[in-house]
């Protein structure tokens, strides 16, 4: 992955997990097996889990701990209202950033 693409990423990657979990829950692993199957190949499972602390404490997810057949329980997180709201808004700036982006990229004002 570019350096250029890694840090954009940064910025989006939280909006790009909630969009993840808008769809149904989910836990760590297959966040990062989603975002994998999308093209973010280069995306660290460390990177996830440590966003799923974050968005979690912040809370934009609900977290519930489902048995698991191998090891301990695991954390099962779903957008909660909040998250919805957070998504929400996020889309919102992209779109905004992504028109203002398209017209400098055609050379318009």
């Amino acid at each position: 992955m570019s350096r250029q693409l890694t840090e954009m990423l940064k910025g989006t990657l939280e909006g790009i997990v909630l969009a993840i979990l808008s769809g149904w829950p989910a836990y760590g692993y297959e966040i990062t097996a989603r975002l994998r199957d999308r093209g973010f190949a280069d995306t660290a499972e460390g990177t996830i889990y440590a966003l799923l602390v974050r968005i979690e404490q912040r809370g934009l997810v609900d977290v519930r701990k489902v048995p698991s057949e191998k090891g301990p329980p695991r954390r099962v997180y779903s957008l909660n209202t909040q998250g919805r709201k957070h998504l929400d808004e996020f889309w919102k700036t992209w779109s905004f950033l992504a028109e203002r982006l398209q017209q400098l990229r055609k050379g318009g004002k």
